[in-house]
């Protein structure tokens, strides 16, 4: 369940699309401050994926350090969990599904895996 951004009332609206283009919300990890970043996100299995080619970015690292994250998509935030995929297998399964057909769905990436508050 997300919280409307505009009223601020609860939605029972869900992300049902396999990939999509969300707004991730972190904690700086050394400001404390809210950083926003748009990217392209995978909703796999019940949760939501984020990667990246290395982990030095700014909102890669602010996740491993300030887990409590949130996503803001069509009009809703969702408040969430965010941990390092450890696992190559599904790391290579993120990257398929977030560019499918692609060349670049074979690159080696860092993946976040995100369970949304319920």
């Amino acid at each position: 369940m997300g919280l409307n951004y505009l009223t601020g009332k609860k939605s029972r609206m869900q992300i049902k699309e396999n990939l999509f283009r969300p707004i991730l919300i972190t904690k700086g990890r050394k400001t404390g401050k809210e950083h926003t970043v748009m990217l392209r996100a995978v909703n796999y299995d019940g949760k939501i994926y984020v990667s990246r080619h290395k982990p030095d970015g700014d909102w890669f690292q602010n996740a491993l350090v300030n887990p409590q994250i949130k996503i803001k998509y069509n009009g809703s935030i969702f408040l969430g969990n965010a941990k390092l995929v450890d696992n190559e297998e599904l790391n290579k399964k993120i990257s398929q599904l977030k560019y499918p057909g692609e060349e670049r769905a074979k690159e080696k990436r860092v993946a976040i895996e995100i369970t949304l508050d319920e």
